[in-house]
């Protein structure tokens, strides 16, 4: 019997020295808990949410740290507010918080908390600093030069053959306009290369939610001729994508590559492009710096184009876009590579109206349509 146990214990002992020293993750990984907050969405919105949840999900895993993540219950600086302070007191110190929504809370939150990282996507340093406050070193908050990723979409459609575009975008925030912006100066852009006479149809749905009004208003705008839809505002897409199946219309994604979401459920080769910004990559850029003790506190970083390689950069078209002999994925290569060497200059001024981006295309702006 006494040699069972020894035996027994002998094993135990190797089991919890193998189960210490087996994996293969960072070091530091075990003085980490990583948890996200969503905005006033779900992680299943097929956009910014679920985006940067699963990009957040498979970085823990990989490196055995402990996630999770957490719902306001509604649309509140109070209980945004409040599931950061939950997930603080359930032990978690790294908090990602996806979305302009998330400024107050930060401000609110941070400073009480110095030994917790925040790492924030697409709050401005305007946002987090126009009331004076200073931004800790415990807070990181990465925005995108979605002008960029616009242009490349809007220059895309009209290459492609595409000639009554429309814009639904979700509120009149800075990312949404941004993007809108960079999409007008594309199209126009394209339209002055081929001679096309192009128009957009321009709209905001003032929410970030697809729903029976905004569709019907998208069922006018195909009905009267547009032929593709630049549907920008998270689930806006769905009542865009609606519409567009009625009448065999086109759309443009936004955030990720949307034809993964889109083309199943509404009809396939109805996504054209998507306009993309890289919300995973920059999570597991910062997560992995965290982890190396590297972490960039004290900074709002502007991130777009690094590289020539359209792979490599923070704002970029998908290799879903629907190419052509038109527009091929080469001449998409030499676009990014002149915007990348400053031949090409894009505008994020967005203290202008739609119209004054352009110069040969026309722009009917039909403000809030709901």
């Amino acid at each position: 019997m006494k040699k069972i146990i020894a035996l027994v214990l002998a094993m135990v002992m190797v089991l919890s020295f193998a189960a210490c020293g087996s994996s293969e993750g960072n070091e530091n990984a075990g003085d980490y808990s990583v948890a996200m907050v969503t905005d006033y969405g779900d992680i299943t919105d097929q956009s910014f949410n679920q985006t940067t949840y699963e990009a957040c999900k498979e970085f823990c895993e990989a490196e055995g740290i402990n996630f999770n993540y957490f719902k306001p219950a509604s649309d509140s600086d109070e209980d945004r507010i409040g599931q950061i302070e939950n997930a603080i007191d359930q032990g978690f110190n790294v908090i990602v918080l996806p979305g302009f929504a998330f400024a107050n809370a930060i401000i609110a939150t941070a400073d009480n908390y110095p030994e917790v990282k925040f790492v924030a996507l697409d709050v401005a340093e305007f946002d987090l600093t126009s009331g004076g406050w200073t931004i800790p070193e415990n807070v990181y908050s990465a925005v995108y030069q979605e002008e960029i990723s616009g242009y490349f979409a809007g220059y895309a459609a009209v290459k492609l053959g595409y000639t009554k575009l429309g814009y639904c975008g979700g509120m009149a925030v800075p990312a949404v306009l941004r993007f809108g912006y960079g999409f007008l100066q594309g199209a126009d852009a394209a339209a002055a290369e081929t001679g096309a006479d192009v128009s957009v149809v321009w709209g905001y749905a003032n929410q970030f939610y697809g729903d029976a009004d905004v569709t019907a208003v998208m069922d006018t705008w195909y009905g009267e001729g547009t032929e593709i839809i630049f549907a920008c505002g998270g689930g806006v897409f769905t009542s865009v994508a609606e519409a567009a199946a009625k009448v065999n219309g086109k759309v443009i994604g936004v955030d990720v590559d949307q034809a993964n979401v889109i083309d199943p459920l509404y009809g396939e080769g109805m996504t054209v492009t998507s306009a993309m910004k890289g919300l995973a990559p920059t999570v597991k850029t910062v997560l992995a710096q965290i982890l190396a003790g590297e972490f960039k506190g004290g900074v709002v970083e502007n991130l777009g184009l690094v590289s020539e390689n359209p792979e490599e950069n923070y704002v970029q078209l998908p290799s879903s876009t629907q190419w052509s002999d038109d527009f091929t994925e080469e001449d998409y290569k030499a676009l990014v590579a002149a915007i990348f060497n400053g031949e090409i200059v894009v505008s994020n001024n967005i203290d202008i109206t739609p119209a004054e981006n352009v110069t040969v295309i026309s722009v009917n702006d039909l403000g809030n349509i709901k």
